[in-house]
C-alpha cells in the first residue's frame, strides 16, 4: 500500500507539472512581443500595403475593360467619320461607262449575266452596284434585258430602253450598245461645251461683284473719314455712293439672307410649270444667248432623231422620245403637235413647217429625207451640222463676252475713281476758299 500511495504521488506531481507547463506556454502565447514601436509602425505600414496590394487585383479588370471598350467606341466612332459619305445616285458619266463597258464584253463574246456581273463588282457606288445586280438577277429569271431596264426608268432613259430593245429584236445589242455610248458621249461633249461657254463669264460676274463689296466695305469708310463733317460739298454720286457704303456695311447680316432667298426663290420659280414656260422663253430671246441655245435644242433633236431611226425604233415612238429629251418645253410641245399629227397620217415636214421653232432649211431636208426613204442619214446629217454651228456659236458668246465683262468691270471701277477723284477737287477747292478768305481778314 505505501508503494501505491508513492506511485499516486508521483503521478499526480508529474501532471501538475505538466499543467504548469502548458499554462505557462499559452500565457506566452498571449503575451505581447516586446518589439520597439519603430518597428511595430513599419510592420503596420507594411500590412496596410499588402492589404492594398491584395485589393488592389480584384479592382484591376473593371478599370481594365472600362477602358478598353472607351476606346473601342472611339475607333468605332472616328471609324464612321471617316467613312461617311453622302452617295447620289449613278450620273451621266456612270451610265456612259457602264454602257461601254458592256458593249466591249458583249462584242467579246461575253454572255450578258457575265457581263453585268464583273462591271457591277467594279463599280465603287454602292447604289449603282445594287441595280446592276437587280438588272442581273431580273435577265437570270427570265425577263429581257430591256425589261429589266425599265424597272430603273428614273435612272435609264426611255431612248436608252427603246434603243435596247429595238436592237433585240434585231439581234444587234452590240453594235446598239456601241451608238448608245457614242450618242451619250456626243451629248456629254455638247453639255461640257455649254457649261464651257458659261464658266468664264460666271467668273468674271463674281469678280465683279467681290470687287465691288470691297470698294464698298473696306476703301470707302477710309476715305469717309476724310470728308467728315463736309458732306454737304460733296457732289450727289459721291454722296450716293457713300450711303450705299454706310448701308452694305451696317446691313451685311440682313443682305446676304436676302440674296440667297432671292437664288432661292428664283429657282423654285422657274421650277414650277409658269415659271420655266417663263424661262424658256427667254432662252431664246436674249441677245447672244437665243442663237446658243436653238443650236443646242435642234442638234439635241435631230441627233435623237437619227439614232432612233438608224436603230429601227417606230417613228411615233422616236417623236415622242424626241419630245422628252428636247431641254425647252417650246421644243417639247412642238414635237408632241408633231407626234399627233403624225399619228393621224401626216408627214414630219408637213407638221414641223406650221411652227417658226425650225428653221425653214431643216424643214425642207427633213422632207426630202422623207420623200426618198433615207430620213435617218438626212437627219445625221443636219445635226452634225448644227452641232458644228453650235461650237461656232459657243466660241463666237465666248469671245463677245469677255470684252463686255472688262468694259463692265472698267466702267464700276472708273465711276469709283471719279466720284472721289470729284470729292478731293471739292475738297481741295473748298480749303483753297477758306485760306484765301482768312488771308483777305
Amino acid at each position: 500500500m505505501f508503494e501505491e500511495s508513492s506511485q499516486n504521488s508521483k503521478g499526480s506531481s508529474a501532471g501538475l507539472l505538466r499543467k504548469r507547463e502548458s499554462a505557462e506556454a499559452v500565457s506566452e502565447t498571449q503575451q505581447p512581443s516586446q518589439v520597439p514601436p519603430e518597428q511595430d509602425q513599419e510592420s503596420v505600414r507594411r500590412g496596410s500595403r499588402r492589404g492594398e496590394d491584395r485589393r488592389s487585383p480584384a479592382a484591376t479588370p473593371r478599370q481594365s475593360s472600362t477602358v478598353t471598350n472607351h476606346r473601342n467606341r472611339q475607333q468605332i466612332t472616328w471609324q464612321k467619320i471617316r467613312t461617311f459619305k453622302v452617295e447620289c445616285g449613278p450620273g451621266k458619266k456612270d451610265i456612259l461607262n457602264f454602257t461601254k463597258q458592256l458593249a466591249i464584253m458583249i462584242r467579246a463574246g461575253i454572255s450578258l449575266q457575265d457581263s453585268l456581273e464583273s462591271i457591277g463588282e467594279q463599280i465603287e457606288k454602292e447604289k449603282f452596284k445594287l441595280i446592276i445586280f437587280d438588272l442581273k438577277n431580273r435577265i437570270e429569271s427570265g425577263q429581257s434585258f430591256s425589261q429589266a431596264l425599265s424597272e430603273h426608268s428614273d435612272i435609264f432613259s426611255e431612248l436608252y430602253i427603246n434603243m435596247v430593245a429595238a436592237a433585240e429584236v434585231s439581234g444587234s445589242l452590240s453594235k446598239m450598245l456601241q451608238k448608245l455610248a457614242e450618242y451619250l458621249d456626243s451629248e456629254a461633249e455638247t453639255r461640257s461645251q455649254v457649261k464651257g461657254a458659261m464658266v468664264y463669264p460666271i467668273i468674271i460676274a463674281v469678280m465683279a461683284v467681290s470687287v465691288t463689296i470691297f470698294l464698298l466695305c473696306f476703301v470707302l469708310p477710309r476715305f469717309t473719314a476724310i470728308f467728315a463733317g463736309k458732306e454737304h460739298l460733296l457732289p450727289g454720286p459721291t454722296k450716293a455712293l457713300m450711303a450705299t457704303s454706310a448701308f452694305v456695311r451696317g446691313n451685311w447680316y440682313f443682305i446676304i439672307p436676302v440674296i440667297g432667298a432671292s437664288f432661292w426663290g428664283f429657282w423654285y420659280f422657274i421650277g414650277t410649270e409658269g415659271g420655266g414656260r417663263w424661262w424658256d422663253k427667254t432662252k431664246l430671246v436674249l441677245p447672244l444667248i437665243k442663237t446658243l441655245c436653238r443650236s443646242l435644242y435642234i442638234t439635241r433633236s435631230l441627233h435623237t432623231m437619227s439614232v432612233l431611226t438608224k436603230a429601227g425604233v417606230p417613228i411615233l415612238n422616236t417623236i415622242s422620245i424626241t419630245a422628252q429629251i428636247a431641254g425647252n418645253i417650246l421644243y417639247k410641245e412642238m414635237w408632241l403637235s408633231v407626234y399627233e399629227e403624225v399619228r393621224q397620217g401626216k408627214k414630219i415636214a408637213s407638221s414641223l413647217s406650221q411652227h417658226s421653232l425650225m428653221p425653214g432649211n431643216v424643214v425642207q431636208m427633213v422632207r426630202s429625207g422623207e420623200d426618198s426613204g433615207t430620213m435617218s442619214d438626212v437627219l445625221r446629217d443636219v445635226s452634225d451640222y448644227y452641232a458644228r454651228e453650235l461650237r461656232t456659236v459657243i466660241k463666237t458668246v465666248t469671245s463677245m463676252i469677255e470684252p463686255i465683262m472688262i468694259v463692265v468691270m472698267g466702267v464700276l471701277v472708273r465711276l469709283y475713281c471719279d466720284e472721289y477723284y470729284s470729292a478731293d477737287i471739292q475738297d481741295v477747292q473748298c480749303c483753297y476758299g477758306q485760306i484765301n478768305s482768312s488771308l483777305v481778314l
